[in-house]
């Protein structure tokens, strides 16, 4: 990754670590599936105490985004043509100036610099930017989404009850 310049300074980001997956494709959205992450050896020491969190937010970079792609303002969420126009800061796409992901995992264990998650949507050899834990600060009781984001989440739900009456 190459430095970037803001009011005089630069801002240069080095990965700490990557992914490991099998998953490919839409396989990474399966919030069931396990991922390692495998941090820099040197930077082992930086994960002392990080078993007693359930979870942990990761940032990483999008790599396999084009740079056209990062040109994009706006998109249809999730690309859905039915569903408004809306700014890329608005979304949870991957389509952003920046392309950094960002995601709630549980994790499972950790073994040395190897972190063993749940539910990371990255592709394997995704460069890791951060680890951050989950606390409850990070709730907030008064969230508000727009009416779009809703319908999203009833489709989500609906599906995900279909499934579970389709198992029983």
């Amino acid at each position: 990754m190459s430095g970037t310049t803001f009011l005089g300074k630069e801002i240069l980001l080095q990965p700490i670590g990557f992914v490991e997956t099998d998953a490919v494709g839409d396989e990474v959205r399966e919030k069931s599936r396990l991922s390692r992450i495998v941090l820099r050896r040197d930077l082992q020491d930086a994960l002392m105490g990080i078993e007693d969190f359930s979870h942990l937010f990761v940032l990483f970079w999008l790599s396999e985004i084009s740079s056209d792609h990062r040109e994009w303002l706006k998109v249809y969420p999730r690309g859905r043509r039915d569903l408004p126009l809306v700014g890329v800061f608005a979304t949870r796409t991957k389509f952003r100036p920046n392309p950094i992901g960002l995601t709630l995992v549980k994790l499972i264990r950790v073994n040395g610099n190897v972190l063993v998650v749940r539910g990371l949507d990255a592709f394997d050899k995704t460069p890791i930017l951060d680890i951050k834990p989950f606390d409850p600060w990070d709730t907030a009781a008064e969230a508000k989404v727009p009416v779009w984001w809703m319908k999203l989440q009833e489709e989500r739900m609906a599906k995900r009850k279909e499934r579970k009456t389709n198992t029983d």
